[in-house]
């Protein structure tokens, strides 16, 4: 772990007073998350644990605070306007939150994949390599390396292997974000934060993005906003249905399908409201 306290100069790696003692079968401790836009309360004294090496799905209506609570996670909400979050996002025993965090090398080992495919206006190489370069790696040989590595682990080096000096924007909709996962996990991230990766591709490219999340959770912590309540019963261990700010209901994805505890949590699995 590499996140840089910026008044300290210290580590996660490097144990500070500051540093908790945190269960090693999570990755993510949260504990009284509120989030506010301006005088406006999104998200309400949330509580829960990511496990390692697992998919957590993040489910409910548009606008009941599942995408906010994901961006929280690598302080993407920091560049939204008069937006504030208070509690604590425990990473390696670390409070994420805190004003002295480097955002920066915070979103290394906290990588987000958005919505929409964003890959840069460059080949598909450099796609890779530009993040990699700003790190500071600059032999070819290990450029070379680790572009391989990652887009096999995206599922994507046997469909572009012989064209990656060619524009990325030439790809599909459905390689094109297996690119934007490709190059997040570049990086080598602990985390991976999916926001709806595949709500704007055809039913094919979907199902290749399903299977490479439950490959990927091999290696990463996987957190997913998603719409889709199969897909969500498919690929994820645990779920969170979050309602108008709240976390109603989180608990292993089979309960949360067959069984909520929580009657709010029927009347949406059931499409009563949504």
């Amino acid at each position: 772990m590499t996140i840089t306290i910026t008044d300290t100069n210290q580590s996660v790696s490097n144990p500070t007073e500051d540093q908790r003692v945190v269960d090693k079968e999570y990755i993510l401790h949260v504990e009284n998350l509120n989030i506010y836009y301006g005088e406006n309360w999104a998200v309400h004294n949330v509580q829960m644990e990511i496990e390692k090496n697992a998919v957590t799905a993040l489910i409910g209506p548009s606008g009941c605070g599942k995408s906010t609570f994901l961006r929280s996670i690598n302080r993407m909400n920091d560049i939204i306007p008069n937006a504030r979050a208070e509690g604590e996002i425990l990473y390696d025993g670390i409070n994420i939150l805190r004003d002295d965090i480097d955002v920066v090398a915070l979103r290394k080992e906290i990588g987000m994949v958005f919505q929409k495919p964003n890959p840069f206006p460059k080949s598909i190489y450099e796609n890779l390599t530009h993040a990699l370069k700003f790190a500071g790696i600059r032999n070819k040989g290990k450029l070379d390396q680790i572009v391989e590595e990652s887009l096999r682990k995206a599922a994507l080096w046997d469909e572009v292997k012989d064209r990656l000096h060619q524009s990325a924007l030439a790809l599909s909709g459905g390689q094109q974000q297996r690119l934007c996962i490709a190059r997040t996990i570049a990086l080598k991230p602990s985390v991976l934060l999916l926001d709806e990766p595949s709500s704007a591709l055809d039913p094919i490219s979907n199902a290749k993005i399903e299977e490479l999340i439950l490959q990927l959770k091999k290696d990463y912590s996987i957190i997913i906003v998603t719409h889709n309540m199969h897909q969500a019963s498919r690929v994820s261990d645990k779920t969170a249905f979050f309602l108008n700010g709240d976390l109603v209901e989180y608990d292993r994805t089979s309960k949360i399908f067959t069984k909520p505890s929580e009657k709010k949590t029927e009347q949406y699995i059931s499409g009563q409201f949504g």
